[in-house]
């Protein structure tokens, strides 16, 4: 059984647990994920890994309330206990040495380039980062990944905040303006990472994306997160979920994505009975 120690609202259906997970923990590294089961009947659902501290212990998750097992998730309070923490799980995202990053968040994805971020600068690397929303109310982590990178950008559907527009229009103003761009790391919905690849790829910079989006079980023992990277067949959660962005099949994968979009209406629907 593994504790809630802290909660904190992101946004209304986005909650932030600080999780008791020392095992977890010790062995951590940025891009990777863990297994979460809240109780024993419950589905298993895959979570980024959005911080963890080794000395303390902890793993740090972002939950989005999309259906009943993140609706039950999100709505557990300090000292209730999660049943399953499995982890870490998947490749850890690779880390340039020197240079410059850009790490790009859509929406839910800020939360996964936070520790993505700090490793980059305590390797030396300067680090930019992009974040995107559709309005200012939906920025998640913000004050936390501006104290950790050398450069912050806001980008808003709106114009809430920042710059008006997606996350790629951001990305171009730096080319022009001449900035040096050794890397691009994007995180977030699929249509967002497809956009961004497409936008450094006639300067050929190199991008990663993840693919975490299409996980299901998290352990390769499904298939649902098969991904067709460079015309080869890979699975997420055990050959990702990082890959280059430049050779990922994005109609197949954005496909894939919504297999269970049924499924997910109706477990929303129920969502409001989650504790019962």
């Amino acid at each position: 059984m593994h504790k809630i120690l802290e909660k904190r609202d992101l946004t209304p259906v986005t909650k932030m647990l600080v999780v008791d997970a020392p095992l977890v923990a010790r062995a951590a590294l940025p891009g990777q994920f863990v297994v979460v089961r809240v109780h024993s009947r419950g589905e298993r659902i895959p979570l980024t890994i959005a911080d963890y501290d080794r000395g303390a212990g902890t793993v740090t998750i972002v939950v989005q309330q999309v259906g009943k097992t993140s609706a039950l998730l999100a709505s557990m309070n300090v000292g209730e206990e999660i049943l399953d923490f499995l982890g870490p799980l998947g490749k850890p995202a690779p880390l340039r040495d020197g240079g410059h990053v850009i790490c790009v968040g859509g929406g839910f994805g800020a939360a996964a380039i936070y520790p993505i971020v700090k490793a980059l600068k305590s390797k030396g690397t300067k680090v930019s980062v992009i974040v995107g929303a559709r309005t200012k109310d939906l920025i998640l982590l913000d004050k936390e990944l501006e104290a950790a990178c050398d450069c912050f950008y806001v980008t808003t559907d709106d114009g809430s905040r920042g710059l008006k527009g997606l996350v790629t229009r951001q990305i171009e103003a730096l080319i022009a303006g001449g900035e040096s761009i050794d890397e691009v790391v994007a995180v977030g919905p699929m249509v967002m990472m497809r956009a961004v690849a497409e936008c450094t790829r006639p300067y050929g910079i190199s991008t990663l994306v993840s693919m975490d989006s299409i996980m299901v079980d998290g352990t390769g023992l499904c298939g649902s997160c098969r991904v067709t990277v460079g015309g080869e067949v890979k699975f997420s959660c055990v050959d990702g979920p990082m890959f280059d962005g430049h050779r990922i099949d994005y109609e197949e994968a954005i496909r894939r994505s919504r297999l269970y979009l049924k499924e997910q209406e109706v477990s929303t629907r129920y969502a409001g009975q989650a504790r019962s």
